[in-house]
């Protein structure tokens, strides 16, 4: 694997593509079907498809990308979904291209530059709710893939700090080759060995997190929890002090549960 201070000369451009995938959920309590209507229509306005497209707009900006074209909608009865074409800015100091690909946690939104061409951002959002147990949740994808030389995990530290989430589910993968001009292919340009190294230290800690990597497929998965509970976060038009103390820990129950199901990927009985 290449390492940051190895220069490979390239027979033409860099056409390895870079993706980077997340899904956020946020988890809430909703007691009564009122409520849950509330909820819903509370995020489906939050993250309506023009508040999504100003988001992907200064993602776009911050890793210093051309938007070429934009395509936006809102749903019936909710979630929206935006879909950006970028482009590359003129290409940048080496100096800052070699900066975007070490194995560190990238800047926040002022400082953060990247180079892409042939690229998009998308996100969708999916809204919904449980029909007996009370719980809503949100459901956020974004995807930013990139084709050249810097990665988008530049760009995942400012996004990670940009939503407040309890569960993170990451995909990182580096597909294709580019030729050096001897003729040898490279089906990556830097050295990754976990996507946590990416995230900022108070993140690390605020989440329990677990990598699945297959190195091999330059395919990186990281999985984050938050580690703090504070009811009170998870109740939509309540407070815990309101509630009775068996129907507070009932709800916790329902709530850590939900959240180990969609952290762990499958059904919990």
């Amino acid at each position: 694997m290449p390492t940051l201070d190895t220069k490979i000369q390239l027979h033409g451009f860099n056409n390895l593509t870079k993706s980077l995938s997340f899904n956020i959920y946020d988890i809430s309590y909703t007691r009564s079907e009122k409520q849950q209507k509330e909820y819903l229509a509370y995020i489906d306005e939050e993250y309506n498809a023009e508040r999504l497209t100003n988001i992907l707009k200064e993602v776009s900006s911050i890793i210093g990308a051309n938007i070429l074209n934009i395509a936006h909608q809102d749903y019936d009865p909710q979630g929206a979904s935006v879909t950006m074409l970028i482009s590359e800015e003129p290409v940048l100091p080496q100096k800052v291209i070699e900066e975007g690909m070490q194995e560190e946690p990238g800047p926040l939104p002022e400082t953060v530059v990247a180079h892409l061409d042939k690229s998009h951002i998308t996100v969708h959002t999916y809204p919904e709710s449980h029909p007996h147990e009370g719980i809503s949740t949100f459901r956020a994808d974004i995807d930013v893939s990139t084709c050249g030389r810097i990665s988008p995990l530049r760009a995942l530290n400012y996004l990670i700090h940009s939503f407040d989430s309890d569960i993170v589910i990451m995909d990182y993968r580096v597909r294709g080759f580019t030729r050096d001009v001897q003729g040898k292919k490279h089906y990556i340009d830097h050295a990754i060995n976990s996507i946590q190294n990416f995230l900022s230290e108070d993140t690390r800690d605020s989440y329990q997190m677990v990598d699945v990597n297959v190195y091999q497929e330059n395919i990186f998965h990281t999985k984050m929890l938050l580690k703090e509970f504070n009811l009170d976060d998870y109740l939509y038009g309540l407070a815990e002090a309101d509630l009775p103390p068996q129907d507070v820990e009932i709800i916790r129950q329902k709530l850590k549960h939900e959240m180990q199901e969609i952290y762990s990927g499958r059904n919990i009985v």
